[in-house]
């Protein structure tokens, strides 16, 4: 018999950025978990994608195109998700850019504002309309909490050149999730990050596909082999169920040990 905790029948799960790589991976587990899910992603046509590949598991999927950047579509969302499916249980600020560039000497104003926009204020954002809704919620009569994720990264902890802007967002998300998690547990809500290490996705195609950098960078992460999507699938489902009801305020570090090695 399954582990009942593990068991989402009944709860709604939002993932920003959900119409692929880690966002998509979290999503098709919770889809599998039992979970409804509500994704968020700036590309119509690769949210009809992701929200038919999940649909397949049994469970209502719908998918909003939003900005995390802006704040009134972010309200607006928020808003229109818990019209649609009652309540929202769990949020995955997940959505994320990374603009890398020669050196630090040459990361432009602009893109500096781009990626502080989406991995940052868009993280911000997402989570603390989440944490309304919950708040409304629990202050309501609904005792059942919620669970807040913020994606963070390896590069939050562990020094990432020419990247600066980038790591700058991720060790934010992790100090935002930490202050979440002790303001909101008042109120059932949890709050955790997860840092993922080197994964194959989109962001990550131009070191896939340099040998010379899978040669250096791969080679020392000791599972030795790129990260999957599908590697973030039991995650997602622990911080959205039951079993995690006493955790809170925690980083997961899924890189394969290769922070440590």
């Amino acid at each position: 018999m399954a582990y009942k905790p593990f068991d989402l029948t009944g709860k709604t799960a939002l993932v920003t950025g959900g119409n692929g790589g880690i966002g998509l991976g979290f999503a098709d587990a919770l889809a599998q978990a039992g979970a409804n899910v509500a994704i968020w992603g700036t590309n119509a046509a690769k949210n009809d994608a992701a929200v038919a590949q999940l649909r397949a598991h049994g469970t209502r999927v719908e998918a909003w195109t939003i900005d995390v950047a802006d704040e009134a579509a972010v309200i607006k969302g928020i808003t229109e998700g818990v019209q649609a499916f009652g309540a929202i249980h769990a949020i995955y600020a997940n959505a994320g850019i990374g603009r890398g560039a020669r050196s630090f000497l040459d990361i432009t104003t602009e893109d500096y504002r781009k990626v502080l926009s989406v991995n940052l204020d868009g993280v911000f954002f997402t989570l603390r309309e989440g944490a309304r809704h919950m708040v409304a919620r629990h202050k309501a009569g609904d005792r059942s909490g919620g669970s807040l994720v913020g994606v963070a990264s390896l590069a939050a902890i562990h020094g990432a050149a020419r990247n600066q802007h980038y790591a700058a967002t991720k060790g934010a998300v992790i100090s935002m999730i930490r202050a979440t998690a002790v303001e909101m547990a008042r109120y059932g809500i949890r709050a955790n990050a997860v840092l993922p290490g080197w994964i194959a996705t989109d962001m990550t195609s131009g070191g896939q596909a340099n040998p010379k950098f899978v040669e250096n960078v791969i080679s020392r992460v000791p599972m030795k082999r790129w990260g999957e999507p599908k590697d973030f699938g039991g995650i997602a489902v622990y911080l959205a169920s039951d079993a995690s009801s006493f955790h809170t305020g925690d980083s997961f570090l899924i890189d394969g040990a290769y922070a440590i090695y």
